[in-house]
């Protein structure tokens, strides 16, 4: 994956492999020691099953691994984002 600025995450839809919209990109978390991005933030699409993945009052959580892609949508793998 190439080098991405972190101001070009923001507010982007994140897709799931097999094209289904998760949610937009509310915040990052990044291990301050190291300075690796650990999760993405999102707020999920109103109607998205959040069950099988981490969350916090209204936020989700998935794990930045699970990113495949960068581009128009960031694609994640669906079975890398859940708990």
């Amino acid at each position: 994956m190439k080098l991405t600025f972190s101001r070009t995450l923001s507010k982007k839809k994140v897709m799931s492999t097999d094209g289904v919209v998760i949610g937009t990109i509310r915040n990052i978390m990044v291990d301050y020691k190291s300075g690796e991005v650990t999760d993405l933030i999102l707020k999920p699409e109103s109607g998205f099953d959040t069950s099988s993945y981490r969350t916090e009052d209204d936020k989700l959580f998935i794990p930045f691994e699970a990113v495949k892609d960068i581009r128009d949508y960031i694609v994640v793998d669906r079975f890398m984002s859940k708990k």
